[in-house]
This record gives C-alpha cells, structure tokens and sequence, in this order.
C-alpha cells in the first residue's frame, strides 16, 4: 500500500525544498512539492522530481567494482575496503598522507556529507581542494568587503523599492525567487535585469539592460561615477562606516563614462538612470553565480559591492548585496563533526587548476585519488588536461550511484546510497533559511552503502575505527547541538519536517562588518593580508580583445556555460527520457555572421578542445555571444568543459569558466 513520507531535496540548489515522497512496495514512486513548506510551498522543479528516477535507475551501482585488466568486475564490500584501506596505509608509510588527494564538489547539501573532512582529518590530512569552480571568487570577494558573505531573507524583498537582478536567471535557477519577484511587482516594487541573455527573468522585468559578458564590474563602476557626479551617494555611511572610499574614488575618476559605456556595450543613458535607480532606496540586488567566473571575477563583485555601499544599500530593509547566505552553514557545530584538530599536514591545491596540481606535485607525488561528491572529468575546467591528470595516478576511487565520465576512468567505484536511502537534514547557503528533514524512506538497492558505512570500514582498518562508532542519529546531534539553545533538535526538525535557523534576515543592520577594520572596507585588510593589492580595480576578462587581441582574431565569440533546466550540474542527463544532444545557443549576430539556421550542426572550438552540437537561435542575446549548458556527458558528445580554461579568478578562489573565447563553423551532417 502506497504511502506519503515528508522529505527534502538534497540538491544542491538555491531554493532546497520541501518533499512529500510516495513509497509503494518498499520503493519511492513519485516525488512532490511539500505544501506546509514555508519557502517552497509545495512547488517543486523537473530536478527534484528527477530524484525518483535517479533512486530506480536500472543503471544503479549495486556492487563494489574493481578495474581489472582494462575491465570492470564485482568484488566483495571486504575485498574492496582491505585493498583500498592496505593501498593508504602503504602511501601514507612511503610517501605521506599527502600523497593521497581528495577531489570533491558540491553534488548535494547534506550535513553528513562533511564525514568525509573527518575521515581525512583522522588519517592526518591529504592534499585537499580550496576554492570553488562555482562561486568561490565571489565569496571571497565579499570576505574582503564585509568580512562574510550574508544575504537578506527571502521575504525582506517586500520591503524593496527596487530589485536589480545581475547575472541570474532566477526562473531557471530558482524558481520561488522567481515567484516572490512575481509578488512583489504586484505590489509596484519595479524589477531590472542586467543580463547577457534576454531570458526567462528579463520577461519578468520593468526594464532589461543587456551587456557584453564578463563586463559587469565595469558597468556598477559606471553607475558609481554617476551617483557621485550627481551627489547621489550615502555620504554618512561612507563616512562613518566604510574604510578605503578615496582609493575608490580614485580609481572611478581614472575612466570616463564614454570608455566604460563603450566597453561594457552599455549607453551612458542606461548607466545615469541605474544611478538614480540605486539612489532611490531600499534597492536589493540579486546577484548570479556567473558573471564572477572570470579572470577579473573578484573584482567584478567587490564593484557590484561598492556600487550597494555607496548607494546607501547595505544593512536596510530592502536592501542588501545578495550573493550567497554563508550564516546558514555556519549554524552548524561542524568543527566537532570535522575535528580539524587530528590534521596533521595538508597540501591544498585549487578546485580549478587540481589537474595541474595532480602532475606537477612532488614531495610527494599524488598516488591516490578519492572522488566523492563530484564528477570531475565532466564538470572541472579544461577537461582533456583533467584527463591526462586523472589517468596519471596509480590508484583512483570514485564514489557515486552512476557509471559517470569519471567513474568509468576509475581502478574502484563504491556504489553509494541515494538521499531517500539514509536519514539526513538539508540547507543551502544560497537563498532561504530553513533547515529540512530528510528521513531514510527505502533501502539502498543491492549492496549500496551509505558514504558515512565506507568511511568507517575504512576508519577501522586504517586505526581508528573508535572515531566512526556513532549511530546515524549521534552524527546528527553532534552536528546540531550548538542549535540546541535555541531550541532547534534532531527530535523537534523530525517532527516538524523543516525549521527556522537563527540567522540575521536583515545582514549588516548594526553596521558591524567582520572585517579586519569593523567596516565595510573599499580597499580590503584581510585581501592586504592574504599578499594582493587590496584595492579594487578596473580589470578585464582575460579573453578579449583588449587583453588579447591576438586570440580574440582567431576566437571572436564570448562562451558561457550555464546551468542546465533539466539537471543539476551533470546528475540528471543520463535519465532523461530521449537521449539529450548538446544544445548550442548563439546570438542573432553570430547566427547571420555564419548563415546559420535552427538545428543546424556546427563545431565549436579554441585552442584546448572543441565541441560539436545543434544550432538554437537567441534572439535578444548580447552580440557574438555564445551559450552551452554545463554538465553533458562525453557518450552525449560533452562535455563543455573541453573548451574552457582551468586559470584561477584574481583572487585565486574562483573559476574562469566564462573567460572562454571560441570560433563556430557550420558542418554537414553526412
């Protein structure tokens, strides 16, 4: 008999919703939206629903899986943990626990996925990853701005006059945003996209303002000298509550509004009245995960910051530069669930350049690669180099559910246990602050284990098994029991399915930063600190034709690389009902320069790869811009990222995934 369950997604996603989940005959048959939920309402996208096939996937991992030969054959759970435990504790004699590097992402939001940290800790430290292919120089430039990165709460945009949406598609990528912005002009609170691509969210507002890719930065300069030319700006918080405004000032009188308008493909026109449009406060600005992928991606945000601060928009209802929530992570006791304090040495490449780090190293050399949560050979920059880096090691261990582009490249994979198999509590530190309960609902099929079961076989056979003797419900508790003053249990979020974590909603309303100085900090203490400048700039992407013209004469064309409707990073194409083929969207310009047509095949090249797929028209897309979604894998004819380059951002903790420069030519189908 069929019966509903309440759960959470475990994606990792902005809007982490609420479930109700249908279990017939000990299997999850329908995933749907949970009503009670506060934020979520009940309505969920096409990638939560998704998580049902990806449970009853006949092409699920059941068994451990050794590479023998060049072939893949099942072993016991025993055979699988005493070889791969016996490989570690001979690395780890012979050269070093930091001969073994763990590769990760983000895939989903659990808060056991952190075990893994434990794992490693325990073991004395590894060559472990920083940064973040996503988002990271964005966090890392609002570290430097306001100490952390903070956002207002989901309902504070009621209390705004204006919204700027900058670099995000909000219906693609999270859709209750997207509703609560549909509410909102309801009530007169007018809407601006600033966008490369006319989309789904540039439909929604009362004004679109379209700009070359990777420029963006220099449009909130832009708007900046305006303000000042015009007397708009918060004299008493600049005074008062910043640090470092003359460095700014400086910098903004270097550059007319011309070159800027010019640059950014902008008219002066639309950069005055965005002036006066953040000088009419409370304006919130909602910041995408994209425009930062660049070389100049740090300082594209801190502009976009400084744009907020001397607009007056920091601290007020209504306002805020909204980029990511990291009070939500923070909510948690994860330094006991982690113990940092066991590390004994670490190593840390970049998220980015971990295939450079792979073959450069030395002292030791990496012998062993741990996969968990990732899928690296499809979604790290510069795949054909990851490759290289991939296949270089003696010992490479994937965990995941699928046979995955990495996977495949592996000596064992480790069938592990989907969301709805084990009991867990979700968030994400991108939107809404609510915490979510996720109960086990089925059993892992075959013999698929839980990550936290294989790090404790693992744990045992390494010495310190006694560091992994916890139940499922004694993690949890470990990781929550500082929430436990405000009244915030295991026992109560079961109960209640989901639960308000006790974060600030309106960020920075006391004026107290954390930075170094307590203020907001133009010219950054902690980026002085970490060795840079510590002043803003007026930098460029790195692939353009003003930074490279050269380059930009053989490979004429921007790349983005967006997340894909239908799947969550690259977890979902396999499932789809009909194969997917790589979609290949150009701007009008780039369709009339080519004679190109709808469905038209074409190459898409540069010098570290290329990539072959199915021509679809944008019609309101910026000039000689070029989109493919991330994530597709190699036997679908990806993925993207053979064509992007694996360089760090400016401030070393992002991504320049967009910094991508490419050429188009059209093929013939025979």
């Amino acid at each position: 008999m069929a019966k509903v369950f309440h759960s959470a997604c475990p994606l990792n996603c902005w809007d982490s919703c609420g479930f109700q989940v249908t279990v017939e005959g000990g299997k999850v048959v329908k995933v749907e939206g949970d009503p009670d939920h506060p934020i979520t309402k009940g309505k969920i996208c096409g990638r939560g629903r998704m998580l049902e096939k990806r449970a009853n996937s006949q092409d699920r991992l059941l068994h451990p899986l050794k590479k023998v030969n060049g072939e893949f054959r099942q072993i016991s759970w025993n055979e699988a943990l005493d070889e791969i435990g016996g490989k570690m504790a001979s690395i780890k004699e012979q050269y070093g626990t930091t001969a073994i590097l763990h590769s990760h992402d983000y895939a989903n939001s659990g808060l056991l996925t952190n075990l893994d940290s434990r794992f490693f800790n325990c073991f004395g430290g590894v060559t472990e990853l920083t940064g973040s292919i996503c988002w990271g120089s964005g966090i890392e430039a609002q570290n430097w701005d306001f100490g952390d990165a903070y956002s207002h709460a989901p309902g504070d945009l009621a209390n705004s006059k204006n919204i700027v949406i900058w670099g995000r598609n909000v219906a693609r990528t999270n859709m209750h945003l997207y509703q609560n912005l549909q509410n909102v002009k309801k009530n007169f609170t007018k809407i601006y996209v600033i966008d490369p691509v006319y989309n789904a969210t540039a439909k929604l507002a009362d004004e679109y303002i379209t700009i070359k890719p990777g420029f963006d930065g220099l449009l909130a300069a832009g708007i900046i000298k305006e303000m000042l030319r015009l007397k708009l700006e918060d004299k008493e918080f600049i005074k008062n509550f910043s640090l470092g405004f003359s460095d700014l000032e400086q910098l903004i009188n270097g550059i007319s509004l011309t070159e800027i308008s010019s640059l950014c493909e902008v008219p002066e026109a639309a950069i005055t009245n965005l002036a006066r449009i953040y000088a009419d406060r409370p304006v919130a600005t909602i910041m995408g995960l994209g425009m930062q992928r660049y070389k100049n991606g740090g300082n594209t945000i801190r502009l976009i910051d400084a744009l907020v601060a001397v607009s007056g928009n920091i601290g007020i209802p209504g306002g805020g530069a909204n980029y990511a929530n990291k009070q939500v992570g923070q909510s948690f006791d994860l330094s006991t669930l982690t113990i940092p304090e066991r590390r004994q040495t670490s190593r840390q490449f970049t998220m980015m350049k971990q295939a450079e780090g792979i073959l450069k190293a030395v002292d030791p050399e990496i012998k062993m690669i741990i996969v968990t949560c990732g899928n690296p050979l499809t979604q790290v920059p510069d795949t054909n180099k990851v490759k290289v880096a991939f296949s270089a090691v003696d010992t490479l261990v994937v965990f995941d559910q699928f046979m995955t582009d990495t996977a495949q490249l592996a000596d064992y994979v480790l069938p592990v246990a989907t969301a709805f198999e084990t009991e867990d509590i979700y968030y994400s530190s991108m939107y809404h602050h609510y915490v979510n309960h996720g109960p086990k609902l089925v059993e892992p099929p075959g013999e698929a284990k839980t990550d936290e079961w294989i790090w404790a076989g693992l744990a045992e056979r390494l010495g310190f098994g006694e560091d992994f003797v916890f139940s499922r419900e004694e993690w949890l508790k470990l990781g929550m029991q500082n929430l436990e003053t405000h009244g915030i249990t295991l026992e109560k979020i079961r109960a209640e399915k989901f639960l308000e974590l006790p974060v600030e909603a309106i960020p920075w309303s006391n004026r107290k930063f954390k930075t170094p100085s307590g203020k907001y900090e133009f010219t950054s203490s902690k980026a002085l600190i970490a060795g840079f400048d510590g002043k803003i700039s007026l930098s460029l992407p790195s692939e353009t034709k003003w930074s490279n013209p050269e380059l930009a004469e053989k490979y004429p064309y921007s790349l983005l690389t967006i997340h894909p409707l239908r799947s969550n990073h690259s977890q979902h194409y396999h499932l789809f009902e009909q194969p997917p083929k790589v979609k290949i969207e150009v701007a009008l310009s780039v369709a009339e320069e080519h004679g190109l047509k709808e469905q038209d095949y074409v190459r898409i090249w540069n010098e570290r790869g290329e990539i072959k797929g199915y021509v679809t028209i944008l019609k309101n897309a910026h000039p000689g811009t070029i989109n493919i979604d991330e994530g597709i894998w190699s036997r679908f004819g990806g993925p993207v990222n053979m064509l992007t380059s694996s360089d760090e951002s400016d401030n070393r903790m992002g991504s320049t995934l967009y910094d991508c420069l490419v050429n188009i030519e059209k093929l013939n189908l025979s």
